[in-house]
Parts: C-alpha cells; sequence; structure tokens
C-alpha cells in the first residue's frame, strides 16, 4: 500500500486514514476526482478553500455584468439615441438570449467540458465582450466628447459601430450567462455530500453563491449605476472589465484544489437510447427481482462519471430498456464492458431519465415565479414613478428600491440557518436539517402571494391620495413600497435558493449543470410569459374604449387589480407545486441509503 502523503502515488490517499478537521476517510465518497484525474482527497482539495475562491469569482462576475444589465436601456436611448420601445424590446432580447446561453454552457459542461473548463473558456468571452463595449464606448459611440448625459445627445452611429456594440454585449451575454450554471454546481462539486461535516457546508454552498450573486447586483445597481446616470460610461465599463479580469484571475487561482467529476457524454442522445430501447422492448415483460435489470458492477455503474442510481418503482415503461433480451450481446464476464446502449440501458441511464421526468412538473410549477420577479423590475418600478419620490428634497429613483429586494434576500439566506430554521424546527419538531428544499419552495411561493396582495393594497392607497394630489402624481411616498419589496425578496430567497439545491441535488452527476440550467431557462420563460399576460389584460380591459388596468397614467387605471390577479395566479401556482411535491420521489444513488423518501 502507498504511503498517504505521497502525492504522486497512484493513489493519492488511503480509504482507512482520516482527513483534516474530522471529515471522514482522506478519499471523497462521492466519485470527485483530482486535477489529475486521481481519486480527490480531502484534506488537499475543495471545500471553504475553494468555495470561497468561486464564491468571489461570481461576486465579482456579478458586478461586470449587472453593470452592463441595469442601464442598458438608458444608455440605448441616451446614446444610442433609440426610442423607449426600441430600447426596451432590444433589452428583453439580450436578456433573454442570456438565459438560452445558460441551457447551452449547461449542456457543453454536462456533456463534454466538464464544469472547470466550461467556466475558464466562456469567462474569456465575457472579459473580450467587455474590453469591446468599453473601448467602442470610448472611441466611437460618445461622440462629441461629453454627451450621453441628460441633455446632450450623441451624433448618430454607424453600421459598423452599432454592429461591434452589438457584438460587444452579446459576447458578455454569452460568457455570463454560459458560465453560471456551470460555476452554480462547479462550486457545489466542492463538497463530498456523502461525508456528514461536508454536506452542511455543500447545503449552504447554493444559499452564499445566490448571496454572492445579489451582493455583486447591489454594487452595480447603486454605484455603477449612479455613475453612468451622470454620464460617464467609460469609467462604469471600465470599472465592469476590471471586476472581470480580476474575477477571472480567481478563477485560475484555486485550480490546484479543485475537485472535479468526469463528463457524462452527450445527455440527449442518453435520453434517447432510453426512449427508444424501451420502446423496442416494451413487449418483453418486467422482471420482478432489480438485479435482474441490466447493470454494470463497477461503483461508478453509469459508465459516465457518476453513481450508480438504484432502481424506483416509477415510470414502469422506460425499465424496460434494462431488461436483458436473448438478443442482447454483453461482452465481458462482469457485464460491465460493451453492449448496444440502443438495445440495452443500464438501470442508472434509465434511472437519468426517470429523474429528469420527475422533474419537468416541479420545474414547470415554478415558472410563474418569474413572472413575478418581472414584475418587481417593471410595474413595480412603474408604480413607485407615480408616488412621491422626494424625502426632504432627496429624490429616491423608483428603480432604486429594489435594493430592499436585494438587503432582504442577502440578510433572510445569511441569517437563515441561525434564527429561521432553529423556530421552524421547534415549531414543527421537524429534523435537524430543517425544512427541505422543496419546502422552502412552497413557503416562497405563500409568501410571494402575500407580497402581490401587499403591492395590490399599497396601489389602492396610492390611487386615494392621486385623487387627493392631482392627476398625474400621488401624495403617497414612495417608501410605502418597501414591506412588498422586502416580502418578494424574502420569497425569492426560499424559491430561487431552493430551486438551486434541489434541482443541483436531484439531477443525476452527469447532467447537474442541466438542472442548474433550467432553473435560469425558468427566468427566460417568466419573462416572455408575463409579456403575454399584460398583453392579454390589456387586451380584455381596454375594450369600450376604457383606458384598462395599465395605461400610460395608472391614476386612470387599475393596477392593483392587475397585482390582485397575479396573486390568484400565484394561488393556483401553489396547488399545483403542492400536488407534484407531494408524488415526488428523491433520488438514491448507490452510497446512499436505498430507503425511498417522499416529498
Amino acid at each position: 500500500m502507498e504511503n498517504k502523503n505521497d502525492e504522486d502515488s497512484a493513489t493519492p490517499c488511503n480509504e482507512g486514514s482520516r482527513g483534516n478537521e474530522g471529515y471522514g476517510e482522506a478519499c471523497t465518497l462521492d466519485g470527485s476526482i483530482d486535477r489529475l484525474g486521481r481519486p480527490a482527497r480531502r484534506d488537499k482539495t475543495g471545500r471553504w478553500p475553494s468555495g470561497l475562491v468561486l464564491l468571489v469569482n461570481q461576486g465579482l462576475l456579478s458586478i461586470a455584468f449587472v453593470g452592463v444589465e441595469v442601464n442598458l436601456v438608458l444608455f440605448s436611448t441616451r446614446v444610442l439615441k433609440q426610442s423607449n420601445a426600441e430600447a426596451a424590446n432590444n433589452f428583453s432580447r439580450w436578456m433573454g438570449t442570456t438565459n438560452l446561453f445558460s441551457l447551452l454552457g449547461a449542456f457543453l459542461s454536462d456533456a463534454y467540458l466538464g464544469r472547470y473548463l466550461t467556466c475558464v473558456i466562456f469567462q474569456v468571452f465575457s472579459i473580450i465582450g467587455l474590453v469591446m463595449l468599453w473601448l467602442t464606448t470610448t472611441f466611437m459611440l460618445l461622440k462629441p466628447h461629453g454627451c450621453g448625459k441628460i441633455g446632450f445627445s450623441c451624433d448618430p452611429h454607424s453600421p459598423l459601430e452599432m454592429a461591434m456594440f452589438y457584438i460587444s454585449i452579446y459576447m458578455v451575454a454569452l460568457g455570463y450567462g454560459a458560465s453560471e450554471p456551470s460555476s452554480a454546481t462547479f462550486g457545489s462539486s466542492q463538497f463530498d455530500e456523502e461525508d456528514p461535516g461536508e454536506k452542511t457546508a455543500k447545503n449552504s454552498f447554493y444559499s452564499y453563491f445566490y448571496v454572492a450573486t445579489n451582493i455583486g447586483s447591489l454594487f452595480a445597481e447603486t454605484v455603477l449605476a449612479y455613475i453612468q446616470n451622470l454620464g460617464q460610461w467609460t469609467s462604469a465599463f471600465m470599472v465592469a472589465t476590471s471586476c472581470s479580469a480580476v474575477a477571472y484571475v480567481m478563477l485560475l487561482s484555486g485550480s490546484v484544489r479543485y475537485r472535479h467529476f468526469k463528463t457524462g457524454g452527450n445527455p440527449l442522445a442518453r435520453f434517447c437510447q432510453v426512449l427508444v430501447a424501451a420502446w423496442k422492448k416494451s413487449k418483453v415483460e418486467i422482471p420482478l427481482e432489480d438485479d435482474k435489470l441490466f447493470e454494470v458492477n463497477e461503483r461508478n455503474g453509469s459508465g459516465q462519471g457518476g453513481r450508480r442510481i438504484l432502481h424506483t418503482k416509477g415510470f414502469r415503461f422506460f425499465d424496460h430498456a434494462a431488461i436483458i433480451a436473448n438478443k442482447d450481446q454483453i461482452m465481458g464476464s462482469n457485464r460491465n464492458n460493451e453492449h448496444n446502449p440502443w438495445n440495452l440501458c443500464t438501470v442508472t441511464q434509465v434511472e437519468e431519465v426517470k429523474c429528469i421526468m420527475r422533474l419537468l412538473p416541479i420545474w414547470l410549477c415554478t415558472i410563474f415565479f418569474s413572472v413575478i420577479i418581472v414584475q418587481m423590475a417593471s410595474l413595480f418600478v412603474e408604480q413607485g414613478a407615480a408616488m412621491k419620490t422626494t424625502i426632504n428634497n432627496f429624490h429616491i429613483p423608483p428603480a432604486s428600491m429594489t435594493v430592499f429586494d436585494i438587503i432582504s434576500v442577502s440578510f433572510f439566506i445569511i441569517f437563515f440557518n441561525k434564527l429561521i430554521a432553529p423556530v421552524y424546527r421547534k415549531i414543527t419538531k421537524m429534523t435537524p436539517e430543517g425544512p427541505s428544499e422543496i419546502t422552502k419552495m412552497g413557503i416562497g411561493l405563500v409568501i410571494a402571494f402575500i407580497g402581490m396582495i401587499t403591492a395590490g393594497l399599497v396601489e389602492q392607497k396610492r390611487l386615494k391620495h392621486a385623487q387627493k394630489g392631482g392627476p398625474e402624481l400621488s401624495s403617497l411616498s414612495i417608501l410605502w413600497q418597501v414591506p412588498q419589496y422586502v416580502l418578494i425578496g424574502v420569497s425569492e430567497a426560499l424559491v430561487y435558493v431552493g430551486q438551486l439545491d434541489f434541482f443541483g441535488s436531484q439531477t443525476p452527476d452527469g447532467m447537474k449543470s442541466i438542472g442548474i440550467g433550467l432553473c435560469m431557462f425558468s427566468n427566460f420563460l417568466g419573462s416572455y410569459l408575463c409579456s403575454f399576460i399584460v398583453s392579454i389584460v390589456m387586451e380584455v380591459t381596454t375594450k369600450g374604449g376604457r383606458p384598462g388596468w395599465i395605461p400610460a397614467n395608472l391614476n386612470d387605471g387599475h393596477l392593483d387589480r392587475f397585482f390582485f390577479l397575479m396573486a390568484g395566479m400565484t394561488i393556483f401556482e401553489f396547488i399545483g407545486f403542492f400536488w407534484c411535491a407531494r408524488h415526488f420521489k428523491f433520488i438514491s444513488l448507490e452510497s446512499k441509503s436505498v430507503a425511498e423518501q417522499g416529498a
């Protein structure tokens, strides 16, 4: 047996030795490997030294991305001289493309590149895009010098200058969007969920990842937004570029300590293989004993770099794919060598398909929550703009009220485990772990309902004061919006962090980035669903010459009714989510307990 201190040996650790700080065996148990492809050593790789590096990386990336996002519409109208409608449409397409790139990056990460290499490659695209945006703005777009401020318009721009601008911002979208799901899963993979000590840290990582994202957003939405509002676009983009470059250096600095997982190959091909093999054997009777179904005997039984998944009873049709028929030829005495995957699939491969099928209803039931978040970024701002925005001659920009959302999200996540979870456990007499991820998501939907009701009540009060204070602006202070921002922020912390935890833990090892990508893709669908709902509401409520619920002058409409409608739809979403959650069966991996768990 090799010496456990010999890092260059073929076996970098001994199964019986102990790691630092009381963390289980010296080698991880979840199948992670080090940079050389050896079993990851617990005391030399991963854990918080790697996790903190990736959190700082995410925070800096968030500053860089939101530094472009926060005032992109304002830049388009002031510098590019676009109309409000044109600027808003271009912004929506840009954000939608960013979310689409999240799925692309997640697919490449799980199938071919791996999480680390995906981050390394695509963050370079983000840096290049930001450098292009900075230089294009400085030398091409801000002409004459000093334009871009209020009251100072810029000269018309050539097609080349506009092309350079769009190429730069879409490079930023590609770099940030494609790397974000991999950053989240790569950070969580630095902790071994099979070790009790590291599992607690792993469960906390997604929460801190979301906090890092929000802290970066807070800096960008205050400091950088203020600089941009003054017309100092070059300075703001230079800061964003610098943050992105420092983030990349941070990512590379932790390369020696990172834990990795082998890529799983094309997940779409594996999914289709199960469908085809199951269809071919659909008339063959499924054996009652699990050991009669095909599975290789390696510990990494999927053959795709992940742990074996134990057989479950649901979605029985897919089990046909793992039936060993007479025509199946399996090379090797241990049944772990070559076979035709289009005719015969392993139990683990079949269970991967079952995992995705079980997750889809949960995912669908949370898409509408993204609609509520879009309301906060649009209709909440319009509501605030129609209120009194000055306090002792100090003007509060309506968009800056999102600061209360970010602060509530961050504080709730930071203090959840120390203050809120203990109270929850005491009231419900639940296990020491506190509420599960799926429970957090359900509670978050209920709080979102309360938040929309609160927004509707505030709007009713605003309308009453508008009748007293004048036809355009209400005399009601914008600070009345604070409760609705805080409530939506708390629900956001519960639902989004719960989604990250849930999809990160309930997707197979070879498809975790895709699971996180689905969470982010729901924002894309939510944006378009919100636009569709608003269009339908305005179509219905403007018939007969009426101004509609959301007219140009909110004092003539009923934005309160729209908020109440959103609250009612949230209740229907919660009912569907509750039903799906009750019937959800959690994944069981080879080294976990084989007992099935209910939602």
